[in-house]
């Protein structure tokens, strides 16, 4: 997540992309973490109707950014701050969602450009950040390709309010997006058997000019860098090279999460996790689930000496880098669009709230007239009823017990995942068959019943945590059982 706009504490997130070609069954995937700067930061699960109105206008309520809407607004997901208006938050922030045309937008990938670029191209205060991307874009969209040119000519009219990537997909395509200052930019088309992982750096490599297809750039970019002498290469046009950052907190913060990607997805690659030059993008060597997804965007350096939960040699080992999962994650999310189902069913937001190591993916069908109560509305107050808080829950205690909870908490993660995905095709199934006018409802039905078996095991198995963990007290003594 990127907080710079409305708050100097350092956050961030972890992008994962998935092509066609690339993944077990042939869908696109969009996934990320949204880290936020404090522990709690509460999210919701929404639907925006669809809007046919004239004379609308966007008002951020971070930069204060005035945007007159298109007069017609399709309906899409979103995932926004519960309370939007509280100072710590101060905007909507909708993250991610899927639009009524299966068009998915995931914002943003925090990003950082170099004190070269900032000089000559300064980001505009009162710009376009990141509270607003989704809900200035998403509902106006038809293809991966239009949304990053309808962004790109918002950025040139008002400037960006700092830095971003930003992941448009449709059923056919991904397109990753990248803003490192104020107006210019660059996108490139994902190759469809290929998968690809952004932590916090700017991440596109070597920019094709002559190849419109696969990808796209703000005007004039390439006098801008000629006039400034910018390009520190030889040759070529790298953007990561020329507008991105490479530093000792990239190698801390940045780096290692990319090296551990792909040290998952190929593993027969060598490679440090503190090298500058970890490819954006990748090819793996077997083909993509949504588990293994999942896998990577609950991780912490699992089974290496890096692992804060592990038993790395030192302390300083076991905290060096900044894990991928972690105790500020709002939320995570995996769009996914699946192109040989009826278009009805073809988009699934899979959601988890808090922090992902301990917390399962739940699918919600995208095609729907509403999204459940428990997911949609939030307390302020602590409450088991709510699925934020019930999930940040359970995740703090799993953590204060790891080693203790770690095969139960596992079991429950494997039990939700095969539910999931059993879920997923028997509604695909079912919906298959019936008319579209009808969809939708049954698709809201069925994403309420998915919710209510979710959270009622979760419920029971915080309820165990919870009456475990009362034996772990430091306050014990052991004596004989009758004193």
């Amino acid at each position: 997540m990127n907080n710079k706009a409305r708050n100097s504490a350092h956050a961030a997130c972890t992008t994962v992309l998935v092509g066609k070609k690339a993944s077990i069954d042939g869908t696109v995937m969009v996934a990320r973490n949204e880290d936020f700067h404090e522990a709690i930061s509460p999210k919701i699960f929404v639907l925006e109707k669809a809007v046919h109105e004239s004379g609308r206008i966007y008002k951020s309520l971070n930069t204060g950014v005035k945007i007159p809407l298109p007069e017609k607004a399709y309906r899409y997901t979103s995932v926004p701050q519960a309370y939007p208006h509280d100072k710590e938050n101060n905007g909507v922030y909708g993250e991610a969602g899927i639009n009524e045309k299966n068009i998915a937008v995931s914002s943003t990938e925090s990003i950082y450009g170099n004190s070269r670029v900032l000089a000559y191209d300064p980001l505009v205060k009162t710009g376009i950040a990141e509270d607003a991307i989704n809900d200035i874009v998403l509902p106006y969209i038809n293809s991966a390709r239009e949304g990053v040119d309808f962004l790109g000519k918002l950025i040139a009219e008002y400037g960006s309010a700092e830095g971003n990537g930003i992941i448009f997909a449709d059923v056919n395509e991904i397109w990753y997006m990248e803003i490192p200052c104020g107006h210019h930019w660059a996108a490139v088309r994902i190759p469809d058997d290929c998968y690809a992982v952004a932590p916090n750096q700017t991440s596109i490599e070597a920019v094709d000019f002559a190849d419109t297809n696969n990808y796209a750039y703000s005007d004039g970019i390439q006098e801008f860098v000629e006039t400034h002498h910018l390009n520190p290469d030889r040759a070529g046009f790298n953007f990561r090279h020329i507008f991105g950052t490479s530093s000792e907190q990239d190698r801390v913060y940045n780096t290692p999460r990319a090296w551990f990607a792909q040290k998952y997805l190929n593993p027969e690659i060598e490679q440090s996790p503190t090298s500058n030059d970890i490819p954006f993008i990748q090819k793996a060597s077997r083909l993509i689930s949504v588990e293994d997804v999942e896998y990577i965007l609950s991780s912490h350096y699992n089974e290496t000496e890096f692992d804060p939960l592990g038993n790395g040699n030192t302390e300083f080992e076991k905290t060096r880098f900044r894990g991928i999962s972690l105790s500020r994650t709002a939320e995570s999310h995996i769009l996914q669009l699946r192109p040989n189902v009826p278009e009805g069913v073809a988009g699934i937001q899979w959601l988890a709230l808090g922090t992902t190591a301990f917390v399962p993916y739940v699918p919600f069908f995208t095609n729907v007239l509403d999204t459940p109560l428990a997911y949609k509305r939030m307390t302020k107050r602590v409450s088991v009823d709510n699925a934020y808080w019930l999930f940040k829950l359970v995740a703090h205690f799993v953590e204060l017990h790891y080693s203790t909870f770690k095969k139960e908490n596992n079991a429950y993660l494997i039990e939700m995942q095969s539910y999931g995905r059993r879920r997923v095709k028997e509604i695909t199934d079912a919906a298959s068959k019936m008319p579209a006018k009808e969809m939708s409802e049954f698709l809201t039905e069925e994403n309420k019943k998915n919710a209510e078996y979710v959270l009622s095991k979760t419920k029971d198995y915080l309820s165990d945590l919870i009456k475990d963990s009362f034996g772990y007290s430091k306050l014990s003594f052991t004596m004989d059982k009758n004193l």
